[in-house]
């Protein structure tokens, strides 16, 4: 019998086992599918280009064909590892919008307003600039400036300046519009993980128990109340019984695993044999994720990190924790407003890769180049994670439903021909050759869209499938519990109710803090009363 039980050691489940295991008498369980992130890559910043194709450390899913994408099926990589994706993502910190949580709390989310989350953004962290009004020090996440920044980094940055827009020097400081530097998840030149972050300094506590390769399969019921949980490990089929099970197994595996125990669309559970044990239409719906492009241009200059000499920049790299080795090799980007932008809101993000990135990184293109990935951070096409069986072990249907809103198509091109005319700014003569993608032959908007349908891929953020909210097609309330049931929260990016303008991992981190306070004051309270 455990006080809490939580499935996934991603972004938000070690948050969770470290708060909630600092009282000495709360049991905690933590179930991981994945391992140990042992593996030398992941610490090493740069070592992220190792970690896309990685089937040890990977879910590798793939999503259902996009009718708007020439029917491909897109590859979308999720952490399958203590720390999650933390442990394999490009480390940016970025929160989003101030707007992004004010208009949560407006949808009937008490408690989620920029002012009142702000607070557990500045908890978690331990920021190399100290302590701000914006930022936190002490905290466990560490956030820095990069040690190592490529020339063509600074160009970018350059390149915006001279179109117009403003320098940022810090997206998460109230203003997020310009061009700047990512400040990144890295300790002293190391990846800052959350299981690096929030798990190893924790992980002997006599309170803790952390359990690899455990494969949740379905929750326990005891009426409308969740008591435990059924896991595969070590080839046996385990239960376990908990206070309260906390999911934080990300936007495809929680609406998963609730949609295994009978929660979710009725007629979709019976299609697959499954007991409708409670009625929830929301569980997998409101899947959103950010679509994104990448313009490549050739470079005449081989100052980029294309054919890299590995051995030389490891080698460095482990005896000085610098060099190309501590790059998260997106070290700059931009956040700004397109035409469709509401009220002058950011709403085109873009990464600056001093390298070729071609699908994932997977496909290695000769010579030397760089490029821009450009993405619309507020996209309207929603989609579903639905079950392809009731085996546990067969991975769930991706949909995500890319360009299904003609906003979304709009939006896309604006951000592709900004990449463009960034790539042409003076700034850049002295290094740009041919453009490699889309090519110098696309010319018109349906040139270029035709472009993004045949090459647009994910920027690894969906989020949204238990959507928090009062509507119907909620999952769950303001304090993460899921309606109509006891015994269960779930915490993590599925939770969102809409994509915040941004990267993700930052905000992950912030629900497990608030909802980890809460659960710690409710604790206090009842022992308090009982007193």
């Amino acid at each position: 019998m455990y006080d809490y039980v939580i499935v996934g050691a991603g972004s938000a489940g070690c948050v969770l086992a470290n708060r909630l295991t600092a009282n000495p008498n709360t049991r905690v369980l933590l179930l991981e599918a994945g391992g140990r992130d042992w593996n030398p890559f992941i610490h090493m910043p740069a070592g992220l280009s190792r970690l896309v194709n990685h089937k040890g450390l990977n879910w590798n899913y793939q999503t259902t064909p996009q009718s708007q994408l020439h029917n491909r099926s897109l590859y979308w990589p999720r952490g399958k590892v203590l720390g999650g994706s933390s442990s394999i993502n490009a480390m940016c910190y970025i929160r989003g919008q101030a707007e992004d949580y004010d208009h949560w709390q407006a949808l009937g989310n008490p408690g989620w307003s920029y002012q009142d989350v702000l607070p557990y953004f500045l908890e978690s962290e331990d920021n190399d600039q100290g302590q701000s009004n914006y930022h936190g020090s002490g905290g466990p996440l560490s956030v820095s400036k990069l040690r190592h920044t490529n020339k063509l980094s600074h160009e970018f940055i350059k390149a915006g300046n001279q179109l117009g827009f403003p320098v940022n020097p810090d997206f998460n400081a109230g203003r997020q519009e310009g061009f700047g530097f990512y400040q990144v998840t890295q300790r002293s030149g190391r990846r800052c993980s959350a299981a690096s972050a929030y798990l190893d300094p924790v992980k002997s506590r006599n309170n803790l128990t952390i359990l690899l390769r455990a494969r949740a399969q379905r929750l326990l019921w005891d009426g409308q109340r969740i008591r435990g949980i059924s896991y595969h490990h070590h080839g046996r089929d385990i239960t376990v019984e908990a206070g309260e099970v906390l999911l934080s197994g990300g936007a495809i595996n929680s609406p998963q695993l609730l949609m295994l125990s009978g929660i979710g669309p009725a007629d979709h559970l019976r299609q697959h044999g499954l007991k409708v044990q409670h009625e929830l239409p929301g569980v997998g719906a409101n899947l959103q994720d950010h679509l994104d492009v990448c313009i490549l241009q050739n470079s005449k200059k081989s100052i980029t990190y294309d054919q890299p000499n590995e051995i030389a920049i490891g080698l460095n790299y482990w005896l000085t924790h610098a060099g190309i080795g501590s790059s998260n090799i997106a070290e700059s980007g931009a956040f700004v407003a397109s035409p469709q932008a509401i009220e002058g809101r950011p709403d085109i993000q873009l990464h600056f890769v001093p390298a070729q990135l071609d699908d994932h990184g997977r496909n290695q293109l000769p010579g030397y180049g760089y490029t821009i990935h450009a993405c619309y951070l507020q996209p309207h096409s929603r989609g579903e994670i639905r079950l392809q069986s009731a085996d546990p072990l067969q991975a769930p249907l991706i949909d995500p439903r890319y360009l299904s809103e003609q906003q979304d198509i709009d939006a896309m091109l604006s951000a592709a021909r900004l990449a463009r005319e960034v790539m042409a700014a003076p700034a850049f003569d002295d290094y740009r050759g041919t453009e490699i993608l889309p090519g110098a032959d696309c010319k018109t908007d349906a040139e270029l869209l035709e472009f993004i349908r045949r090459k647009a891929e994910t920027i690894y953020h969906p989020v949204g499938t238990c959507k928090m909210g009062a509507d119907k097609m909620a999952v769950v309330d303001h304090q993460l519990k899921v309606h109509g049931l006891e015994g269960i929260r779930v915490i993590d990016a599925s939770i969102m109710p809409k994509l915040v303008s941004g990267n993700t991992n930052a905000p992950t981190i912030m629900f497990a803090e608030k909802i980890s306070d809460h659960l710690i004051n409710n604790l206090a309270t009842q022992h308090a009363n009982v007193a």
